[in-house]
């Protein structure tokens, strides 16, 4: 989106758009699923458990730490990753405000 344009939008659109494209991507929702059931911090797991290779995963956990939905660290060659809780509860306080506008939605004739 152009510059000139963004003065359009609220920053709560702007921030709700930025994260669902984060997330838009079905390896990225099943990495978080992954590291969401593992309630630990993981590494390696994820090119045995999702199937992709490896510089596949990598691009998707980077695009997921740039914009802060999960956390890492690198130790010598051991990559440690798991979300931030943090930055998931602002997510879902986002989304959840953003869907509780709508929660009332009347089934319309005009469509």
């Amino acid at each position: 989106m152009g510059a000139s344009k963004s003065n359009l939008f609220s920053e709560s659109q702007k921030e709700i758009a930025f994260l669902a494209k984060a997330i838009g991507h079905p390896a990225r929702v099943a990495i978080l699923n992954y590291l969401h059931a593992s309630q630990t911090c993981i590494n390696s797991d994820l090119v045995q458990e999702l199937g992709l290779a490896q510089a596949t995963i990598s691009q998707h956990l980077k695009e997921l730490k740039e914009i802060g939905i999960i956390q890492g660290s690198i130790e010598g060659t051991s990559i440690c990753y798991c979300i931030n809780a943090e930055k998931w509860s602002q997510m879902s306080q986002l989304f959840s405000d953003f869907f509780s506008e709508y929660s009332n939605l009347q089934k319309s004739s005009c469509c």
